[in-house]
């Protein structure tokens, strides 16, 4: 008891919960990430480069008949290896999710880690051993079986949502974004160098998978060993009012500003039959403007991988590191524009300016020809993240805590199937197009974006 009085101190220890903090576990596996993006993009142009010369050498070709022959299987690679990424987590993720909400907020992340770790080694052992390139459509697989991205993702949002406020969880979850995104400009900006180092080497990039290993085991073992689960933080026992008790309020999203709720607690409680559907209703519309505007993005990334290495760019191993680390620039600009625009702008202007950037970036993509003019696209698409992020902060202000892991992993699942269909459409149609009008998919990015506004306005 004495010990008590004397340590007045002690009371103030439990809000010092540095061991739940999901950003260590973020940072991790961001930079695990990075460097394998960057490495299976230049592993996989080595070994059809290797296959095209042995080919050029019975065959005499044109240089640009084949360059267009590599971009072709390269293409044809990533359909099919994001086809696995993309599809196997229907069969784990959604699982995962309602084991986190049920049993344990880390089973989602652990599981998925433990999957992406095996993806990683799959790349080093195919690095190490020679192993064709069809390999890496086995560790997909196994990547996908352990929920993916769609169960990982989902489960760091459930965590970073649980302790945060409501009034503060943009902030909270475009920091999360943050910290990922400094991770990942810092692991592209490396990748380059580290390939280069096993450069005219028989085991290309081995120094580099073997990092990306090295950084996926500290976050699965962080997560085991170190990461505990926040305490929710506590809601207003005030029952909110419902979306369309305010007068002119209705189909928008203005009531989600955890200020306006404050300010409209006085119009009175609603019946819950009456107030479930226009949330309901939101919540449906956030999801269209979602998968619209991740169809734009993703399909916009994954054309960009292989923009950059033909003509009129042909860019190298670092320049290829330097162009994945401006995308992640986007990270930091986008928490910078939350953290202004949070205070003037409702969530629904802040979606639609993100979704604006992205859209004229990927239309000022369409028309690049020299390095300079990719680097100002990619400066304009500076607010690019704010959208996905803000649309997950509104979803979370209209469910229960309980229901995080589901509704997010639903949300990833449907981000994931978006991803398989653009990945497939827009890689045939870059094959299609790569020698009359190279931009022709940026630009069908950009008018899908600024389509994606109507079910957010």
């Amino acid at each position: 008891m004495g010990y008590e009085i004397t340590c007045p101190w002690r009371s103030r220890l439990p809000r010092l919960q540095v061991r739940t903090w999901i950003e260590p576990v973020v940072a991790s596996t961001q930079v695990a990430a990075s460097l394998y993006d960057t490495g299976l993009l230049l592993v996989v142009k080595a070994s059809f480069g290797a296959r095209n010369s042995s080919n050029h050498s019975t065959t005499l070709s044109p240089r640009g008949a084949e360059e267009d022959q590599q971009q072709k299987a390269i293409s044809n690679f990533y359909i099919i290896y994001n086809l696995v990424v993309g599809l196997t987590p229907l069969l784990s993720a959604y699982g995962l999710g309602w084991l986190s909400d049920s049993y344990h907020r880390k089973i989602s992340i652990a599981v998925s880690l433990l999957g992406f770790l095996l993806s990683r080694l799959g790349l080093l052992l195919k690095v190490l051993l020679d192993w064709p390139v069809e390999v890496l459509y086995w560790a997909a697989a196994l990547n996908g079986l352990g929920g993916g991205f769609s169960a990982y993702w989902s489960g760091v949002m459930a965590l970073g949502s649980l302790g945060s406020s409501e009034g503060h969880r943009s902030l909270r979850l475009i920091f999360i974004d943050l910290i990922m995104g400094f991770a990942g400009f810092c692991g592209s900006v490396a990748s380059g160098y580290l390939f280069k180092k096993m450069a005219g080497h028989s085991r290309q990039g081995l120094l580099l998978t073997a990092c990306s290993v090295s950084f996926a085991s500290f976050a699965l073992f962080y997560t085991i060993l170190v990461l505990k689960v926040p305490k929710a933080v506590t809601k207003p026992s005030k029952e909110l009012p419902s979306v369309d008790s305010v007068s002119g309020t209705v189909g928008t999203y203005r009531t989600l500003d955890p200020d306006q709720l404050d300010k409209q607690s006085a119009v009175g409680h609603l019946a819950s039959s009456r107030k479930a559907k226009p949330q309901k209703t939101i919540i449906a519309l956030l999801f269209v403007g979602a998968i619209m505007y991740d169809l734009a993005v993703v399909g916009t990334v994954d054309v960009m991988a292989l923009f950059v290495l033909r003509e009129p760019l042909s860019w190298n191993q670092v320049q290829v590191g330097y162009g994945m680390a401006s995308g992640y620039t986007i990270f930091i600009t986008s928490f910078l524009g939350v953290l202004v625009f949070s205070r003037y702008f409702q969530d629904t202007t802040m979606i639609m300016i993100g979704m604006v950037s992205f859209a004229s970036g990927a239309l000022l993509l369409a028309f690049v020809k020299e390095t300079y003019m990719f680097y100002i696209a990619r400066t304009v698409m500076l607010f690019a993240l704010i959208p996905i992020t803000t649309i997950r902060s509104a979803m979370s202000k209209l469910i229960k805590d309980s229901s995080y892991g589901k509704v997010f992993v639903i949300l990833q699942l449907s981000l994931a199937l978006t991803g398989v269909v653009t990945s497939t459409m827009y890689n045939k149609i870059y094959q299609l197009t790569m020698d009359k009008f190279v931009g022709t998919c940026f630009a069908l990015s950009s008018v899908i974006s600024f389509l994606a506004i109507v079910p957010i306005g």
